[in-house]
């Protein structure tokens, strides 16, 4: 259970922020966590606006900076952009900055048929049934539907 503050320091900003640094000490909040985690701890609305503004100013509380490592991390674990943007708004990161880092992350195509290829072999799918079974699999992951025909060998053919 987290550790409520004193009754008189449930109202200091002061308070309210070396709190909020003992959390970013262990990870990157977004400020909306951050804002639930500090008021579940007993700390009064405004005193935790406060502390989150004076947080963001010495710009130890960063938004884009948390989604970007997030993406980041979640890329260089084999998920793609759609479950890392459902991820994102699960986590309270604020929706306007989600598509920018998406598209300023990683190749999304490349890391759909690096990730096939890692779990399925090198090898193309041999039949419809395993090329659905893999194409599943990447649309589990969080890949879109012309990456995993990418990923899979089922390119469209255009005449």
């Amino acid at each position: 259970m987290a550790k409520r503050p004193r009754p008189e320091a449930a109202g200091d900003p002061g308070a309210a922020r070396v709190a909020a640094l003992g959390l970013l000490a262990r990870r990157d909040y977004f400020s909306a966590e951050l804002r639930g985690k500090l008021l579940e701890r007993g700390f009064e609305p405004d005193a935790t606006a406060e502390a989150l503004q004076l947080l963001a100013a010495e710009r130890l509380l960063d938004d884009a900076r948390c989604i970007e490592r997030f993406v980041a991390y979640r890329a260089e674990r084999g998920h793609g952009p759609l479950r890392i943007a459902l991820d994102l708004k699960t986590h309270g990161a604020p929706v306007e900055l989600i598509p920018s880092a998406l598209e300023a992350g990683a190749d999304w195509r490349a890391l759909a048929r690096e990730v096939r290829r890692r779990k399925f072999g090198a090898g193309a799918p041999g039949s419809w049934a395993e090329r659905a079974r893999q194409a599943r699999f990447l649309q589990y992951r969080g890949f879109s539907s012309d990456d995993i025909r990418a990923a899979t060998g089922a390119e469209l053919e255009l005449d």
